[in-house]
């Protein structure tokens, strides 16, 4: 009984820790604002991470299609195993992607009243994995603002070795590059190009329950995992729950009008099941 009692309020202290409030420095907007990221210090305990990361896990080896061996891959396909709304096949993780806190922040970065969701996605980093190019995610979204994050959650200690994610801050404010896919042309390009501006590249490891918010057109890479064990990540994209569909610019955002916004119309409110507010203030 003992036992149970201790499991019992370490679930209760896990699921609290997802609903309630966390208090943001003063100057945290201000910094995303600047910079196109935020990084951010104990927004999960090492106890919440331990109770979603099996879960998360087994659901991206039970889903996962990608079998080639790392030799044989694109340069996409080495950088991650990408498993893309694993709240639709867990209710366990349902209970993550849906809590109140990640959202909350989200909005609160964002200056912007309620966040709804976009989808999320596992990206897990295999060993001896690849580099993620230089890309900026917007250019996939077919929507009428930029009022969108993502929140890049590491489910362990994440050092150099694993490739942590970098960001090249202020480059949201840039127009170069945004008609890029993410491919071995895009890490070229944009490294010449980023190069000649005076942007810092932050490249740093993550704490456990440490947590990184980027905007849309906020450019970002990976380094290889040169490391022994998989670099595991969970990421959510929120989206301003005001925000409306626009036209899509590209046949990338013409799928993901399809598959992750329900075929919405242009100028309409993405408002199906698969794009439910997770935060109203």
């Amino acid at each position: 009984m003992g036992r149970c009692r201790v499991m019992l309020e370490g679930m209760t202290a896990t699921r609290d820790d997802l609903h309630s409030r966390y208090d943001l420095d003063p100057d945290a907007a201000a910094r995303l604002a600047e910079d196109g990221f935020v990084k951010l210090p104990g927004v999960l305990s090492g106890e919440t991470i331990e109770m979603y990361e099996p879960e998360i896990t087994a659901k991206v080896i039970e889903l996962n299609t990608q079998h080639l061996p790392l030799a044989e891959r694109s340069t996409y396909g080495k950088a991650f195993l990408q498993i893309t709304n694993l709240w639709q096949h867990s209710e366990l993780v349902r209970e993550l992607v849906f809590s109140r806190r990640l959202p909350r922040i989200a909005a609160e970065l964002l200056g912007v009243s309620g966040v709804r969701l976009y989808h999320d996605q596992a990206l897990y980093k295999e060993p001896g994995g690849g580099f993620t190019p230089w890309h900026a995610d917007q250019y996939y979204w077919p929507l009428a603002t930029d009022r969108m994050i993502t929140v890049w959650i590491p489910l362990q200690e994440t050092d150099m070795a694993m490739g942590p994610l970098a960001f090249a801050a202020g480059s949201h404010r840039l127009s170069i590059g945004r008609d890029l896919a993410i491919s071995d042309d895009s890490e070229q390009r944009l490294a010449d190009e980023l190069s000649t501006r005076d942007l810092p590249l932050v490249e740093a490891p993550f704490e456990l329950g440490e947590v990184s918010y980027h905007l849309g057109w906020t450019f970002h890479r990976a380094s290889p995992n040169n490391s022994s064990t998989a670099r595991r990540v969970m990421t959510i994209i929120y989206m301003d729950a005001d925000i409306t569909v626009a036209e899509p610019a590209n046949d990338h955002q013409q799928v993901d009008l399809d598959v992750w916004l329900d075929g919405a119309k242009a100028g309409s409110v993405p408002n199906g099941p698969l794009n439910p507010v997770l935060y109203r203030g």
